[in-house]
């Protein structure tokens, strides 16, 4: 199912001809079949004579009929849009129509749970897909009250935004839509909403099951609240903790923003097979249901998701309640409810070390995304559709909380707050762009934002700030600059060099063997640098630490000896946040190829047994497995693979049984083991016997990962997945078992999946997703080559290069960004090659697809400089256990 596009041009003439009155749409979901049908009635108002278009990607039209005028179909039906021509002063719009089912994760998805056979419903429409399922002006800017009127099955739970009415007899509905009456059938007819953007509507539905509290908001009303999932996941649902949080994410926003909850009701549904984290719909947030826990979580997990839960609901005001006028102001939405999400969970809840997952994640996402070619401002220019629909980035959610933390810092935390209740007063139920959150800010804060504006959002990159030190014969300091540069990319701008608020912090060791904060030099950096003059005469620390406390968003470089020192004692820092610094920076310079990457291997290795802080050591894990299968040369991954796992294994030994730790290691030593006694071992773990290992219960997602881990050495029989599959028979279980059969580094797995993938365009988003993730483990020999397709498939590569642009022409904008991604050949000099020549044979490719294949290149060409440089050096660092 193709895509299709939308222009600023277009919406902005549409917005100056259309206001919409309001909408109303009824849906027949039964379910069963392909399509479902939708009888809508949408009254608008417009400049007399004139003409435009409503968006609508259907399966069939039956139905249009514009101020009391039937239209010919065949003369306004498009692809998807229907065309509204000779508009008067007042219109009344009705269509009827047949929409289609999805199992992309976009529109109506539907899903059947393997367990009981049960379908469920559920809508996802950002940017572009309410026009999946009714017939809508699809921009943010056209605001309206939505009226859902939904027939389904009787047994079925119904959320839309408003209240969920206690469900009545459709005899009437089906006899307005000339429809014959269905047997067990019910009509919910909610209220209308207040005015809202298309994409925050939704429509959950299905036999899901629910919990339900309340609060009292801040003006006094009562809000009810409620929790739903599939009836197969409701013994796992942790309805407590999750409305903790909840609870508490209503009381700090409403104290912070000064403005009461603006909608009826709070519903989280966590449905299945969702895309992304969750979706904002007003009062209807939508969750992907992973965080439903069936098995041990990592505690970065639960953190993760409580980040989550506080940002959808952030969303509530930043977005829902006001809007961006287009998607160029996306900034205004995500960089909000993600800087105010962290802000929360570090101040409301548990997780009081926020801000050091948020430097470790977040920020680490941010820096990457800036440093590709497809970098753009944090306001960036949005000129249609596939401009949008792949900026949903680190740039837009990532650099731009950076930003506007360091925005809290230059205005003033109350008179920022102060600021955002002006704007909410003064916008609610409207769209904005960037000057009107700058106005009510400049007004309370008292200082001019425009250049920090243009400095800080309206230009793209990054910049590198580095210390430069110079001590006397007495090894007192005699110098400490503070220098900012200007980090280029080809074929960007050069950067700005940016007004920075940060910190320069000297650790030395007292005598009791820990690096202990002695100083620390707040400075304004604005311009090419600043002497730091409180450092003068001071004996030089052991390490000197650049962005101390990371306050502002940059890329770092320690001098050298700080550096060494810092690797080689970091287990000796007394908090989480200035070791995950350091790590930082060291993985900066390796993926800048400044340093070998065995430097950051080791440094790791040597100390993760030091790394409590559960994010940031998840982080450390994710990358050791970045370090080692995408920058360490092909010939040398095999051996540091075995050295990895037998490093867990000797950790597990060491830190207290059944711990985070432990259950991380425990998941390290599987994603590693490679070795004949190694795999051994792991499959030990499978014995009916072993029910537990170093205190972690081998539980049932636990052991997916064993079997995974087997399956990409080709060392368990199929058998063992079948009866895995067997036990447990749920919708993860069926994903897990494809990427177990996926994984298996063989032409016969390798071939019957990139089959089914590239040719079966039923698939499912979570099985395409599942068997991709296989395909691609260890589909790259330790000889660097590619394993051999079976006939008549080209080698892989080949193929993915010849089949790539018919993607984005057959499926929809989520499936296709999957294939491109996922799919991509193992870095060589020849995929470097291959992707180069694409771009040239295909300047006219859709833009989305032209940014994710720059960005697939520029990836291939950093891994090959740092294998390069790797395969040059044994590492710089000492670095000693």
């Amino acid at each position: 199912m193709p895509q299709h596009n939308l222009t600023r041009d277009e919406a902005r003439e549409r917005s100056a001809l259309v206001d919409v009155s309001s909408y109303e749409h009824t849906l027949i979901l039964t379910g069963v079949g392909e399509s479902f049908r939708v009888r809508s009635r949408i009254r608008f108002t417009a400049a007399p004579e004139s003409s435009t278009f409503i968006d609508a990607i259907t399966a069939s039209v039956e139905r249009v009929r514009l101020n009391g005028l039937d239209l010919d179909l065949a003369e306004v039906v498009g692809p998807a849009r229907i065309a509204l021509p000779g508009l008067t002063a007042e219109n009344e719009l009705i269509v009827d129509a047949h929409f289609h089912y999805m199992n992309t994760g976009e529109g109506l998805h539907r899903f059947v749970d393997p367990i009981d056979d049960e379908i469920y419903l559920y809508s996802q429409f950002e940017v572009p897909d309410a026009r999946r399922v009714f017939p809508v002006f699809e921009q943010p800017d056209i605001k309206a009250p939505f009226s859902f009127t939904v027939v389904a099955p009787d047994k079925w739970t119904v959320v839309s935004n408003s209240p969920t009415p206690t469900p009545g007899s459709p005899a009437e509905t089906f006899t307005e839509l000339g429809e014959t009456p269905l047997p067990s059938m019910a009509v919910w007819q909610f209220a209308p909403t207040t005015p809202i953007s298309s994409y925050i509507t939704a429509i959950i539905a299905g036999p899901y099951r629910s919990v339900h509290s309340e609060l009292t908001s801040s003006d006094g009303s009562l809000v009810p609240l409620g929790l739903y999932c599939r009836s197969s996941l409701f013994e796992h649902l942790d309805a407590e903790n999750l409305f903790g949080v909840t609870k508490a994410g209503f009381e700090f926003f409403e104290r912070e923003f000064g403005v009461s909850y603006p909608f009826e009701k709070y519903d989280q549904l966590f449905v299945p097979e969702f895309n992304a984290g969750a979706m904002e719909n007003a009062g209807a947030v939508t969750i992907l249901e992973n965080y439903v826990f069936r098995s041990r979580p990592t505690e970065a997990l639960v953190e993760r998701r409580t980040v989550t839960v506080l940002h959808e609901l952030a969303h509530m005001w930043f977005g829902d309640l006001v809007t961006m006028r287009w998607w160029n102001d996306l900034w205004l939405n995500e960089s909000f409810a993600e800087f105010m999400s962290t802000l929360a969970t570090a101040e409301a809840t548990d997780f009081a070390e926020a801000w050091t997952t948020f430097a470790t994640i977040e920020k680490s996402w941010a820096y990457r995304q800036d440093q590709l070619p497809s970098t753009h401002p944090i306001v960036a220019p949005i000129e249609d559709l596939a401009d949008v629909e792949v900026n949903f980035d680190g740039i837009t959610y990532a650099k731009g909380a950076s930003v506007l933390k360091q925005l809290v810092a230059w205005v003033g935390r109350e008179q920022f707050f102060t600021g955002l209740k002006r704007y909410f007063d003064k916008h609610a139920w409207s769209n904005t762009e960037l000057a009107d959150l700058l106005d009510e800010l400049e007004a309370t804060s008292g200082r001019d934002l425009t250049s920090w504006s243009r400095l800080w959002l309206e230009e793209s990159g990054v910049n590198l700030i580095e210390a430069a030190v110079e001590t006397g014969d007495d090894g007192a300091i005699s110098s400490l600059r503070v220098d900012q540069l200007p980090w280029s990319l080809e074929g960007q701008p050069t950067p700005s060099l940016r007004p920075h608020r940060l910190a320069i912090g000297f650790y030395s060791d007292g005598g009791d063997g820990r690096l202990a904060l002695t100083h620390s030099f707040p400075l304004d950096l604005d311009g090419e640098s600043v002497e730091v003059e409180e450092a003068r005469g001071l004996p030089r620390p052991d390490v000197i630490i650049v962005n101390d406390a990371d306050l502002s968003y940059t890329k770092v470089r320690f001098d050298e000896a700080s550096m060494g020192t810092a690797a080689r004692r970091l287990s000796d820092f007394d908090d989480s946040l200035t070791q995950l610094l350091v790590l930082a920076t060291l993985w900066d310079e390796v993926r800048d190829g400044e340093r070998p990457v065995q430097d950051y291997i080791d440094t790791v290795m040597t100390h993760l047994g030091a790394i409590t802080h559960s994010s940031g050591l998840l982080t450390q894990m994710r990358q050791l497995d970045s370090a080692v299968s995408a920058y360490l040369p092909p010939q040398q991954r095999e051996t540091m693979h075995a050295r990895l796992a037998d490093r867990f294994l000797e950790l597990l030994a060491t830190v207290p049984e059944g711990s985070d730790q432990a259950f991380q290691f425990v998941r390290g030593f599987i994603k590693h083991a490679s070795t004949e006694e190694q795999l051994d071992r792991l499959s030990s773990w499978l014995t009916p016997e072993t029910g537990s290992v170093f205190g972690i219960t081998l539980d049932t997602d636990l052991t997916w990962e064993i079997l995974i881990g087997l399956c990409a050495h080709d060392a368990v029989e199929d058998a063992a997945v079948a009866e895995m599959s067997r036990r447990d028979p749920s919708a993860t279980g069926v994903r897990q078992a494809a990427t177990a059969r996926a994984s298996r580094p063989t032409t016969a797995a390798k071939s019957w999946t990139f089959t089914r993938l590239v040719d079966d365009a039923g698939l499912p988003n979570s099985e395409l997703g599942a068997l991709a993730l296989g395909f691609g483990a260890g589909l790259q020999r330790p000889s660097g080559e590619i394993i051999a397709s079976d006939a008549p498939l080209r080698p892989f590569s080949e193929e993915y290069f010849a089949r790539v642009a018919g993607w984005w022409e057959t499926r929809t904008l989520e499936m296709a960004q999957t294939m491109t991604m996922r799919l991509y050949p193992p870095v060589s000099e020849g995929t470097v090659e291959a992707t180069r020549q694409w771009l040239t044979d295909h300047p006219a490719a859709p833009k989305g697809l032209l940014r994710l294949m720059r960005e697939n290149l520029a990836d291939a060409e950093r891994a090959l400089r740092v294998q390069r440089v790797s395969s040059a050096s044994n590492g710089s660092l000492n670095i000693d256990s």
